[in-house]
């Protein structure tokens, strides 16, 4: 194994890492999260489906299972979170408000960006997808 093929496992170490700590840090915070969803016109009632979205697509895509299909599930989440949380009018916000919260959405744009590189060139070694194909 070449230093090149630990690159693919080593991005998804780093891409799913802020899902899985989103995802933990929603269930320690569950309350304050469901209100700032509320607050920002989304059901609390999601906050289940956000937290296994986050948290489960995290894992699954940290030991590369079904890497592809995750991938592109987890590059919509992160633009439809980006649209809905921060990418808002910047009416009443000054300078760094407004600031923070486009760059939150140009973070949630790149890792849109990462995730569909996964779902074009899979999920790389060290991942159980290439061990599922190396079995066949």
């Amino acid at each position: 194994m070449n230093s090149t093929q630990y690159a693919a496992p080593l991005g998804r170490v780093f891409l799913a890492f802020i899902f899985i700590m989103a995802g933990a840090q929603k269930i320690t915070g569950y309350s304050g999260t469901a209100q700032y969803m509320e607050m920002m016109g989304v059901p609390g009632a999601l906050l289940p489906l956000v937290i296994l979205t986050e948290l489960g697509g995290g894992i699954a895509l940290l030991i590369g299972w079904q890497t592809r299909i995750i991938a592109f599930l987890l590059a919509g989440f992160s633009l439809l979170s980006g649209f809905l949380f921060h990418l808002v009018p910047s009416f009443g916000m000054e300078g760094m408000a407004a600031q923070t919260e486009m760059i939150m959405f140009m973070k949630n744009v790149a890792i849109a960006g990462g995730m569909l590189m996964i779902v074009a060139l899979g999920a790389g070694t060290l991942s159980l997808d290439q061990r599922k194909a190396a079995a066949a």
